[in-house]
């Protein structure tokens, strides 16, 4: 009888934190494709060239925030569906282990690991200022400059085939084997795991990411297909036979941009 009911329990649970997963990428996707608070949405910016000439604003504080918010949520549309086996599988480990509160903990672990993709925002909002002051990136929000996309696609390329990526890549793979080598109990355990696996996320696919200046951050055909990248990374079973390839084109693309007198 008590075991049916703490089976009842957890599947309730489970289907809590599974919806709330759901909301939440739900509303950074509705939030990322309209453009919340900015000029053009990206439906609009999508549908014209990259390269099409489009006034910049000033980098005030507004603008600054703007920008945050944009690359925040569009983090968090991005990634967090790939990351849900990681928060279900500690829901489900936590609430085996009687832990109190396991809703609160496992919110924590959540936003242990967006609050890491929050970090990356930041630089990323750094790095997109410098880009439009300096007339690398354009109003369109994409890279201006053969040279800016060659060095993007080497630097995303090589980072491809480095063993660190390859460390960072097994450990969210393995969310039972991460989750055994790093569990801490607590509120404080929870948010400490979360940031943990936001680490080895990032470190996954931040220059994953920064390829977004190429094709345009705010185009939607490039959104989507690096965060099917980023997910197919996580689950394709069999991913490690083309994962190789994929570096090795990105950098063979980049030196043509690179070298290329046109």
């Amino acid at each position: 009888m008590l075991g049916t009911l703490f089976q009842n329990v957890l599947r309730r649970d489970r289907l809590v934190a599974v919806l709330a997963l759901a909301a939440v990428s739900a509303v950074a996707w509705v939030y990322t494709v309209f453009g919340v608070g900015m000029n053009m949405t990206a439906i609009d910016m999508t549908a014209m060239p990259s390269d099409m000439p489009m006034p910049l604003d000033a980098w005030d504080l507004r603008k600054s925030a703007l920008m945050f918010a944009m690359w925040w949520v569009m983090m968090i549309a991005m990634m967090l569906p790939s990351a849900a086996p990681m928060v279900l599988l500690y829901q489900r480990v936590a609430k085996r282990g009687r832990m109190a509160r396991t809703g609160m903990h496992t919110a924590l672990f959540a936003f242990g690991y967006l609050l890491v993709w929050g970090l990356f925002s930041l630089a990323a909002t750094v790095l997109h200022a410098g880009g439009e002051i300096s007339g690398g990136v354009n109003g369109m929000m994409a890279s201006s400059s053969r040279v800016l996309d060659g060095a993007l696609l080497v630097v995303a390329g090589v980072w491809q085939l480095t063993p660190m990526k390859n460390r960072c890549l097994e450990a969210c793979r393995s969310p039972v084997e991460f989750l055994g080598r790093i569990w801490t109990p607590g509120a404080t355990g929870a948010l400490g795991m979360g940031i943990h696996h936001g680490a080895f996320c990032v470190g996954c696919c931040w220059a994953m990411m920064l390829l977004l200046f190429v094709g345009g951050v705010m185009n939607l055909y490039w959104i989507g297909g690096l965060a099917l990248l980023a997910l197919a990374e996580r689950a394709a079973p069999m991913w490690h036979r083309v994962e190789r390839p994929i570096g090795v084109i990105a950098i063979v693309v980049g030196v043509l941009l690179l070298t290329s007198p046109v």
